[in-house]
Formats: structure tokens, sequence, C-alpha cells
């Protein structure tokens, strides 16, 4: 892939966007064809078999080959401003967003300060006015300070801005104070995530809990740490009717509490990763899985939060979003600066940076056999705008009238990670040097097209 679109040609000059012999994937609709798909004045003008007529200055794209469905929605994205800018920025997330697919990121509260005021939103919200066109969401803290202690003011984020609330990153372990945010989501009309980890039973474990952790001689984090902060939030979802959304399941004793949720009618939804999806916790003994290694590795690019885990939680993570259990894949982006990783596994930070990565890792599950390409684009679409609420449906769709955002990606492109040219200022990836097969080639967020690809830019040069 390369390093800048061609914005320069393309750019903000906003010109009507005519893609040609698609194959266009409405997961709203349930529609699946080969056709034309043309957007201009921020909006989807037409979506048919055959597009009659080019507008004045339209660019045309010859499309054959490439899937043109909705821009991806990623509801849980750290893009660290304010506070650790040099981790990440609005401006430089968003660029990483574009190069993934993805039109709409919601950005977790875990900055400094972190979101839980007013004024931290409408800072957020001007960040992401001057980045661009990719729609940044805020969302806000459930507690003051992500300190676990009282409650945000949640009525003022939500007049604010914010989408959501969560203190993810650390969970809410006061229960009492989790049962009150249920409480006042249904009001609001705001989903409460909460980072699903009783910390009680996690303690100072840095990754998961079982054989490759006893290997390498490291603190493990055991699958119940999770699946008991699952049960319990259900519960208070269950008391209160509050709208409870799942972050980033990693364990197979989740999906069961999940199931049994949703057939009880909960309001209760849930995202998983793509890493968590596509690989495992023997990746920290480095070349995918240790492989060829004479030595132990301790890769701390796999180190994230929850933790990698077994092949038998990847298998039961995989069923259930291919089910529809799990609603949707979210990315958990979490940029870090090298001196952040390059330091034991103990001491290393949490996170991987996954933007640019989230379609090509999720395609193996397509490629495998183990998804269709319209449920997985639904997960990346329908699913995340269900989550936010009835006024996001829009953003799923290639209706005419609905908003241009659009990916058209390759799912044959086979391509390998380089770090070096990311977007992101994240370059912590355990996928480094990986070959992934499928890739975003353009992305049109709200009429702009904010990527297109040095190949197709050139294959489709006036």
């Amino acid at each position: 892939m390369s390093r800048m679109g061609n914005r320069a040609a393309i750019g903000r000059e906003n010109r009507p966007v005519l893609a040609r012999r698609a194959r266009l994937i409405d997961p709203l609709r349930g529609l699946d064809f080969v056709g034309d798909i043309l957007a201009g004045d921020g909006e989807i003008l037409a979506a048919q078999t055959v597009v009659e007529g080019v507008p004045d200055g339209c660019v045309v794209i010859d499309a054959a080959g490439l899937v043109a469905c909705p821009g991806f929605i990623d509801l849980h994205a750290h893009l660290r401003e304010p506070g650790y800018e040099y981790k990440e920025t609005i401006a430089s997330g968003a660029a990483a967003a574009a190069r993934g697919g993805f039109t709409t990121l919601c950005c977790m509260p875990n900055t400094d300060p972190p979101i839980d005021s007013e004024s931290v939103v409408e800072f957020v919200l001007k960040r992401a006015r001057e980045a661009g066109p990719v729609r940044i969401l805020p969302v806000g803290c459930v507690t003051r300070g992500r300190m676990g202690r009282e409650l945000a003011d949640l009525e003022e984020l939500a007049a604010a801005g914010a989408v959501a609330f969560s203190d993810d990153g650390d969970p809410v372990q006061d229960a009492n104070l989790m049962r009150m945010a249920l409480a006042y989501s249904t009001d609001l009309g705001r989903p409460v995530s909460n980072h699903c980890q009783d910390v009680h039973l996690s303690g100072e474990g840095v990754m998961a809990e079982g054989a490759v952790a006893t290997r390498l001689g490291l603190p493990g984090i055991p699958t119940a740490a999770e699946d008991a902060m699952i049960a319990r939030d259900i519960a208070l979802a269950e008391a209160t009717g509050g709208r409870l959304h799942l972050a980033h399941l990693s364990t197979s004793g989740s999906v069961p509490l999940l199931r049994r949720a949703k057939e009880l009618g909960l309001n209760v939804s849930a995202e998983v990763c793509p890493h968590h999806l596509t690989i495992t916790d023997d990746w920290a003994l480095g070349g995918q899985g240790g492989e060829g290694r004479s030595e132990l590795a301790y890769d701390t690019s796999t180190k994230v939060y929850p933790p990698l885990r077994s092949r038998v939680d990847v298998e039961a993570l995989v069923e259930a979003l291919a089910d529809g259990t799990i609603d949707c894949i979210a990315t958990d982006h979490a940029p870090h600066d090298r001196a952040s990783k390059e330091v034991t596994y103990q001491d290393a930070a949490f996170g991987i940076s996954v933007l640019e990565t989230a379609l090509g890792s999720a395609l193996q599950l397509v490629h495998g056999g183990l998804i269709s390409l319209p449920a997985l684009v639904g997960r990346l679409t329908v699913g995340p705008a269900r989550v936010l609420g009835p006024g996001y449906a829009a953003l799923a769709s290639l209706a005419p009238g609905t908003p241009a955002d659009i990916v058209l990606f390759d799912p044959e492109r086979e391509w390998t990670v380089d770090v070096g040219r990311f977007a992101s200022k994240g370059r912590n990836t355990p996928l480094d040097g990986v070959r992934l097969r499928g890739c975003a080639l353009a992305v049109i967020a709200d009429g702009e097209m904010v990527y297109l690809s040095e190949e197709l830019g050139a294959a489709n040069a006036e």
C-alpha cells in the first residue's frame, strides 16, 4: 500500500465521484450486486447497476474487482489527544482511519485531561473538525477523572456531543456506580461500555493465564476476570433496563453469557477486536507463535488488554461473530511511542496499533470460509451503527440520500505490513512484516476523497 493518498489531485475539491463496476454491498438493505455508485455534494446520489451520465468534473474510477460498501465505523479507538500527542493525535488517527477504510471513529476518554466535561468534549470536536471529514465521535467518561469514585455529569456530556460512556482502560469496579450509569443510559440514549476485567482477579497479570505465560514466567490474567465482570454487568443491565455495550471480548466464556442476555431480550451488545479473532497468546513468543525460534522472544508488541488468548477462545469468538451473537468488530486502536514498548514485557504498555491492519486481518475470516463477506461488512458497519442508535443507521447504507461515506477495497490484494509506512504515530503491532490479503484502495468521507492509493489513482488518472 502507498504511504500517501493522491489528495493533490482529488483532495478537498469535493468533486463528484463515480465508481463503476464495483461489487456493491449494502448490509443495511441486504443488497449485494455489481454496479455503479455515484457520490456528490456530501451524499450518495445513485447506487445501481448502471449510472447513466457523468456530472461535470466527476472523478471516474474503474472499480472492477473491488468492493464498494459504507465506510467502516469503529466504536473503540484511542486517539490520545489531549495529553498524549506524542503517541497519537486526532489528525494522525483520522489519517490512519482513512487508510484503513474507517470513516467514523469513536474516541475513548483516557486522555489528559479525560473526556469528563463539556469543555473537553468541545475540544475534541474542534480538533476533529480541523482534522478533516473523517467523523470523530467522543466517548465521555463514566466517572469523574476515570477515578471510579463518582459519576461524571453524564447529562452534560451527552448534551455536549458524547455518543457513549466508558472509563475504558480502567474498569468501573464499583457495582453501584455502574448500576447508576446504566440507569441513566436509557434516558440519555447512550450506551455504557465497561472495560470487562475484574481487577481483583486480573491483578498484576500482563498476558493470558496459561501455558505460554508459564513458559515465559509471566503473571497471567485468568479468563474469569473477564467473565465475572461481564456476568455482573449483564445482571445490572437486567435490573436497570440500561444500554450495556461489552467492550473487546476475548474469552470463550464471554460468549454464552452474551447469548443468554440476548435470549432474555436485554439491551446488551458487544464488540470484538481483529487481534482477538486472528492471533493467539503464543505470538508473544515472537515470529507468529515462536516458529523457528530457539529462544524466548517476549514480543512486547503482543501485549494488549484484554490479552491475546488461546486458539479455543479465538474459535469461540469467530463463531459468535459469524452467527451475530457478537454485534460488531471494533479496533481498540491503541498507539504507543517506541519507548513504551521497547522495555521488558512486564513494563511495556498495553495496546496494539490496529486501524491500518484491521481490514486485512478481518478478511482472513472470509478467506478461511468462517464468515461471508457481506456479513463481515455488516459487522463493520450496521453492527456498530445499531450500537450507537437509530440516528446513525444512515451511515451503514449506500441508499441515495445517505451520507457519502464509502470505502472501495480489494479483498484479494496482498500486501506486507510495514509500520514505517503507517499514517498512525503508533507503530506497535505484531503484524509488522506479516503478509495480509485485502486492503482499502479509496475512501470517501462526507463526500470528500480522503484516501486514494497511488496505484488506483494512477490506474484512473485523467
